[in-house]
């Protein structure tokens, strides 16, 4: 298993290694096999010089190597979004604010990481520069067949299991985060969207877009989300046996391989042993989704909006997925956006009256287990199968960024299991409980 961010700063701090040697061995990784196509563009004799930086120690990040989605804007390189639609795109002028206040915290930039084209998938698979192989932090590579990572932040999440970062910056729409995170065997925390600024990032839904991480371990989470939101956690001393779970049933357990459903009710069972208070509720209001969507939901409307000029010259260049998900947009009028502002208002206010007597609500984080790359990779042949794992991989994250929620997932996997994820939610800004919760959770699996 990985040694986690926070501990390897503490052995910095102790003289019992460098961020130069640390930053040596995540190179050496990034360059190896398991990180094939996970970095579209590296910076490593820059993060080489962040790591030598004299007192750099003593920052949060202490030196130690992070990767950076292809969607945000560091300085000196430009930002593709893993297309060959934005080949041409010239170096950023300046670093968006995600990337400079990591930096400033000591983080060592080591480069770009791949990524769904332009983020409108959850699978991970990119036609144009390759799929990087899903790896288990905890165990390893997976056994068999290569792997989707799921997406769309797959090279961030695969840099950060494999060791090549400490820190995964991605972007979480309907789940790019915790969807690579559960299905590598990582911690990936989407926050309340509107506490890390979004700027300098290219845009898939400005409704729903969040720029968050993936980390090692729960409390590496807390760490990097205190730089990110440019914030303090509240931390509580409170046991586990004083919050109040619940399980939602409706959707989230729905269709659920046995893999996953063994997983979660060994998980919820162990929780329970350790004193948990888990309450299993319907939460019919989630079933109201696909309606509320019907039109085709924010992101191919908002999506469209930016796009619409590059398609009318690049349209040959997208991915076919990725450019019919964006075509959608192009047939909702302004009186259905309206409608489905209002919509997911009223929407909102039934679910925050549902789960407001809960600290944090229970759910695996994506119903299935990494399905093979050849069984989704490009072509129309394998479209159906396609679009079936893409809606269920977004089903139970999605609901968490329509919500206008915060969301943690954590490895609920063993030995001898494919990775899987357990997610920790709740509404807007209730990321200090959702992370003081996952923190009891991450010491009780643990003991697995």
């Amino acid at each position: 298993m990985l040694i986690d961010l926070l501990s390897t700063r503490n052995q910095i701090i102790a003289g019992q290694t460098r961020a130069a040697d640390q930053l040596e061995r995540c190179i050496a990784t990034a360059q190896g096999p398991a990180c094939a196509h996970v970095f579209h563009q590296t910076c490593f004799d820059a993060a080489r010089s962040a790591a030598a930086a004299p007192g750099v120690q003593q920052l949060p990040l202490a030196g130690l190597a992070v990767s950076v989605k292809d969607l945000f804007d560091i300085q000196g390189l430009p930002t593709m979004a893993s297309s060959a639609v934005l080949a041409d795109a010239p170096p950023a002028q300046a670093d968006c604010s995600a990337v400079a206040r990591l930096r400033r915290a000591g983080g060592a930039i080591i480069g770009h990481t791949h990524m769904v084209e332009f983020a409108f998938s959850g699978v991970g698979v990119n036609p144009h520069f390759g799929t990087p192989a899903a790896f288990d932090a905890r165990h390893g590579a997976l056994p068999g067949p290569a792997r989707v990572p799921g997406g769309s932040s797959s090279g961030a999440a695969v840099s950060v299991a494999t060791g090549a970062a400490f820190v995964g910056l991605g972007s979480d729409t309907g789940g790019s985060i915790r969807i690579p995170a559960a299905l590598n065997g990582i911690v990936g925390f989407k926050n309340t969207a509107r506490l890390v600024p979004t700027d300098g990032a290219i845009p898939l839904s400005t409704t729903l877009d969040t720029a968050c991480a993936m980390t090692r371990s729960v409390r590496d989470a807390i760490a990097v989300h205190e730089i990110l939101a440019a914030r303090r956690v509240t931390r509580s001393p409170a046991p586990l046996s004083a919050w109040r779970l619940a399980v939602p049933a409706t959707l989230f357990l729905h269709d659920l391989e046995p893999a996953v459903a063994q997983a979660f009710e060994r998980t919820l069972a162990s929780l329970r042993r350790a004193g948990a208070q888990i309450t299993e509720i319907a939460l019919p209001e989630t079933a109201e989704l696909a309606q509320l969507n019907a039109t085709g939901g924010f992101s191919p409307a908002e999506s469209y909006a930016w796009h619409r000029r590059l398609l009318e010259h690049k349209a040959d260049r997208y991915d076919p997925r990725v450019r019919a998900r964006i075509a959608l947009g192009a047939g909702m009028s302004a009186a259905d956006y309206i409608d489905l502002l209002h919509a997911r208002r009223a929407w909102m206010a039934r679910m925050h009256a549902a789960i407001d007597g809960f600290d944090a609500l229970l759910s695996p984080t994506v119903p299935i287990v990494a399905p093979s790359i050849a069984s989704v990779a490009p072509g129309a042949e394998r479209d159906a199968e396609f679009w079936r794992v893409n809606g269920l991989l977004l089903r139970n994250t999605s609901v968490v960024n329509m919500l206008d929620g915060c969301a943690l997932s954590l490895p609920c996997h063993v030995a001898g299991e494919l990775p899987m994820g357990l997610m920790v939610w709740h509404g807007a800004l209730a990321d200090d409980a959702v992370l003081n919760i996952g923190l009891l959770i991450e010491q009780e699996l643990q003991k697995q």
